[in-house]
């Protein structure tokens, strides 16, 4: 019996077989585009300890700029030029942004450094849209490998072949240049102490602008070699960007071979799911290729539940001497307390103003629903200095939760928001339990890899949720039925949230959760119980964070997953971060000033991101203490 033959008996045996190897060899090539992105981004993070959220448009300006070049050049040298010339583009507009922003940011808080590089994002977004404009372009295929070979039955794209190739090269090279050449070991030194590297005389300037060209230059090849494989579009920056960040923390911070190898896990648990289809289980079908949308923080959730640093990860110490030393919480003074009441009066009485007012109830519903959202979110960032990435989660589940309550169970208004509340309350509660064991980035990406789940629960779930269409019809009853008792019955509500975040600031469970920040193990040895006082904050951040979504979905009446994508979670760490993380009124203020903002600024131009960056770089660079430290300042420079 010949091999083909014979491998067509084995194929109608075992079907799956064939399809599981050949989706294996597949996921190599989606597996080296993901270690191109990661890799930069690992190597910045290394040494720069900038979690650099705009690594991902220079892998989309990589494409862009790649389709653009690739036609006016005749022939090969067409492609492979143009791959080439966005990569180095993307390296020397790397080392222009670490010149001309970054590095005037590095002694500001790191919370600060990634908001000016989300800023980043905004703007160079922005401007592809003005460069190419919002439709999708196409790029020419490789020349000389338009084809396909026939493998294990299948046809696979000769192209994919040479991107399943490219990832290995690629770490070779980067793992020669890093162990054999000074560069390489200065890299090196910089990752475990960059203090030391500093203090040994090393132009630690150009070691950083050098590192974020490469680190750029690395996402624009990426980019770039993709053109053959998927149009060039503004939504990729963002898209590419999450699965980077779950490469670069499943390998751990820092590991080059580790991005590898998690890339490679992903790729692989990915095609698998693909080549699965549909399982069945005790009788019920498990369609296998819808958890392609989460299998990457699928993997990342488990990888940080079991090795809290990733993959090779080694724990990194937080910088002690670039940043400012953080002034403690002030309770309210009298005047604070006397300008507290006037604007709630302001705002109880607008609903009543109407004229040329009638649209501010509106707005202002909007606002108090973020500033309940942010202030729920700044409790565990300020007091609790844990940045999560996944607050989102907690406003879905909220949101959901009333809403189901209201439309598929029929309850009433009060009830369902309980419900919202007690849903919130239970997801965060067993989430917490689990990301408070973390810190830093790790706490971080393991609450945004939660926040993505339960996009992807509600996104699919349809007899539940509806699916892509949410649940509508969520309007209230009686007495909030009306513009003016929602707004009355929201604004109690979001003054009752707010005074208890500051009740329980300045109450020792406040003290007790400032203590852990400070210092985890001066706490411990003082009897605090750091897990658990962390916990319970998690549990009061998520409850409120649920009422927020809960409000939300009374005011809008309706629901769908974009409300609770990643971008709510962005929306509401601009938010802490623009109004000021060390101060309790800085969520507030951030929360009116981004949501007037961007209902102001929307309806003005297109290009808004922009607009909005461009505000938030002048914020970061100029207060780094947000708008409640520019308040802050002038109050002080009027006192003198």
């Amino acid at each position: 019996m010949s091999f083909e033959a014979s491998f067509q008996a084995f194929s109608a045996e075992w079907p799956l077989v064939p399809a599981l190897a050949f989706q294996a060899i597949n996921g190599l090539a989606s597996a080296s585009t993901l270690f191109l992105v990661a890799a930069g981004l690992s190597i910045i993070f290394g040494v720069t300890r900038i979690v650099n959220m705009a690594h991902g448009s220079f892998y989309m300006l990589g494409l862009y700029v790649a389709v653009t070049l690739a036609p006016m050049m005749p022939g090969p040298l067409g492609f492979w030029g143009a791959v080439l010339a966005a990569a180095l583009a993307m390296g020397a507009l790397g080392a222009l942004v670490e010149l001309t922003v970054l590095r005037r940011i590095y002694r500001a808080p790191e919370l600060y450094q990634l908001l000016a590089t989300f800023a980043l994002l905004l703007i160079i977004n922005d401007a592809a849209l003005w460069l190419w404009g919002p439709e999708d372009i196409l790029g020419p295929r490789a020349p000389g490998l338009t084809g396909a070979v026939d493998l294990l039955g299948r046809r696979l794209p000769q192209y994919d072949i040479l991107l399943a190739l490219i990832g290995p090269i690629v770490l070779t090279v980067l793992h020669t240049a890093l162990t054999r050449t000074r560069f390489g070991h200065l890299i090196r030194a910089a990752t475990q102490d960059r203090e030391m590297v500093a203090a040994l005389g090393i132009n630690e300037a150009l070691l950083f602008t050098a590192v974020f060209a490469l680190g750029a230059g690395l996402a624009g090849l990426g980019g770039a070699l993709q053109m053959p494989r998927e149009p060039a579009n503004l939504l990729i920056d963002l898209t590419v960007l999450g699965d980077a960040f779950v490469v670069v923390v499943v390998g751990g911070m820092g590991s080059i071979r580790g991005a590898y190898l998690a890339a490679l896990l992903v790729a692989q648990i990915k095609a698998l799911c693909t080549a699965l289809g549909i399982v069945e289980v005790a009788g019920f079908g498990f369609n296998m290729s819808k958890l392609t949308l989460v299998a990457e923080f699928l993997v990342m959730a488990v990888v940080l539940i079991l090795r809290p640093h990733g993959l090779f990860g080694v724990f990194i110490p937080p910088s002690t001497s670039r940043a400012h030393i953080e002034p403690p919480l002030r309770p309210l003074s009298g005047g604070g307390r006397f300008t507290f009441i006037i604007i709630g009066l302001g705002l109880a009485a607008l609903p009543f103003l109407g004229g040329a007012l009638a649209y501010a109830p509106v707005l202002a519903l909007d606002v108090m629903i973020a500033a309940l959202f942010a202030a729920s979110l700044h409790f565990l960032m300020g007091p609790g200095g844990l940045a999560s990435f996944g607050h989102a989660a907690s406003f879905g589940l909220g949101a959901y939760g009333a809403a189901f309550a209201a439309t598929a169970l029929g309850l009433d208004t009060p009830t369902s928001f309980a419900v919202g509340l007690a849903v919130a309350a239970l997801g965060a509660a067993l989430v917490g339990g689990l990301a408070v064991r973390l810190e830093g980035v790790y706490f971080a990406m393991l609450t945004l890899a939660v926040a993505q789940i339960v996009w992807s629960v509600v996104y699919q779930w349809e007899d539940v949720t509806g699916g892509s269409n949410g649940l509508f019809g969520i309007w209230p009853q009686a007495p909030f039925d009306t513009r003016t008792g929602l707004y009355l019955a929201a604004l109690t509500l979001v003054t009752s949230g707010v005074m208890l975040l500051r009740i329980l600031a300045f109450s020792p469970f406040g003290y007790a959760l400032r203590a852990a920040r400070d210092s985890a193990r001066r706490a411990e040895a003082s009897g605090i119980f750091v897990q658990r006082v962390r916990w319970l904050a998690f549990i009061v951040a998520g409850t409120l964070g649920g009422a927020a979504g809960a409000l939300f979905a009374f005011a809008k009446g309706s629901i769908s997953p974009e409300t609770i994508a990643v971008s709510r979670s962005i929306d509401g760490l601009v938010m802490v971060l623009l109004g000021g993380v060390q101060s309790l009124a800085g969520p507030l203020l951030g929360a009116a000033g981004f949501t007037v903002l961007q209902d102001t600024v929307m309806r003005e131009t297109e290009y808004w991101r922009a607009l909005m960056g461009v505000l938030i770089l002048v914020i970061v660079v100029a207060v780094p203490g947000g708008i409640a430290g520019a308040v802050a300042l002038l109050r002080r420079g009027g006192g003198r």
